[in-house]
């Protein structure tokens, strides 16, 4: 069942995607800021009270709810599926800037193109040239791709395999918004924050996101170029400050062969502490920090659209022959 909950989703998602300011989002940050608000005191077992009603209460109602759906109507219970899979997973809740974007840059208005990548990460684009634009762009997009799609579906098929229907997927966008949402509060909010909170956040998504993260390198290992996929994944990942991104993106940008990574921030930067030289092979890159291959070009993004597509049938396809293997087995 969790293949055609995911299918429904996708192609629902597709012909009638969320707003850009939509009332889930809306929802789920009205919920974070709430919890921290109410049992964030500011000592450290407060970072796990208030992680645990932010992530984990959720996650359990929603399994709650499936659980008693189930018993009475398969087809109910899939719906409640598409349901949630459709408010937690799907390329529309943040492909309009990729697509805006670059729009903007085939247009020529490069401007235009650095407000959108402004507004979507919340950093200051306005001194970027057009090559760190395009690297920025990319990453993001990677990432994005990840944690609304791969991520999502992981763990959606994993508990869905448990029978606890959609409970996965709320744990893991539960996980990465709260992880977002404080983040972007100590980063760009003028208001009072507990560091440790921010920490655990982004420990405990680092955990949930271990496993999803290599299965998604390994996914653009398949679908593009194998071998330069695998060599870039083993040898440029410890560029990137958070390990789970570096193997996504190192793998990717081997598998497009585009230069990702680099020392111009803002953004997704590696770890300038370690070079080609102390993460790598030396000499492997003319740009320090960077992976190997060519600088970003608008070409690209379409490649990278490309390699997010091809990988997403990759995962359904093997979704859908263990669904028939279990059901002739």
């Amino acid at each position: 069942m969790s293949f055609f909950a995911v299918l429904f989703a996708l192609l629902i998602e597709q012909l009638k995607p969320l707003p850009r300011d939509n009332w889930v989002h809306e929802t789920l940050m009205s919920w974070v800021r709430w919890t921290g608000r109410n049992f964030d005191a500011g000592q450290p077992h407060h970072t796990w009270v208030v992680w645990c009603v932010s992530v984990l209460l959720p996650s359990f109602v929603a399994a709650g709810l499936y659980l008693g759906i189930v018993h009475f109507s398969l087809l109910l219970a899939l719906a409640f599926d598409v349901a949630l899979l459709y408010l937690t997973l799907g390329f529309r809740q943040f492909s309009h800037y990729f697509t805006d974007i670059r729009d903007a840059l085939d247009r020529g208005d490069e401007n235009e193109a650095r407000r959108l990548l402004a507004e979507w990460r919340h950093l200051d684009a306005s001194e970027l040239p057009r090559t760190e634009v395009l690297r920025h762009v990319i990453e993001h997009a990677l990432l994005a791709a990840h944690r609304h799609v791969f991520g999502v579906f992981f763990w959606f098929v994993v508990m869905s395999a448990l029978g606890l229907g959609p409970m996965g997927a709320v744990l893991y966008r539960m996980a990465e918004f709260s992880t977002r949402y404080w983040g972007y509060r100590q980063r760009a909010i003028d208001a009072p924050s507990n560091d440790g909170l921010l920490a655990l956040s982004q420990r405990l998504f680092g955990w949930i996101d271990l496993v999803p993260a290599r299965l998604t390198a390994f996914g653009f290992a398949v679908v593009g170029n194998f071998e330069e996929a695998v060599g870039s994944w083993r040898r440029d990942a410890t560029l990137w400050q958070h390990p789970n991104e570096g193997v996504i993106l190192a793998a990717a940008a081997g598998a497009v062969g585009v230069q990702l990574g680099g020392a111009a921030a803002p953004g997704v930067t590696p770890d300038r502490s370690k070079t080609f030289t102390a993460g790598g092979e030396a000499g492997m890159a003319d740009a320090q920090g960077s992976t190997a291959g060519v600088p970003a070009q608008p070409g690209h993004l379409h490649s990278v659209v490309g390699l997010v597509w091809r990988s997403v049938v990759l995962w359904m396809l093997l979704v859908a022959l263990l669904t028939l293997a279990n059901v002739l087995g």
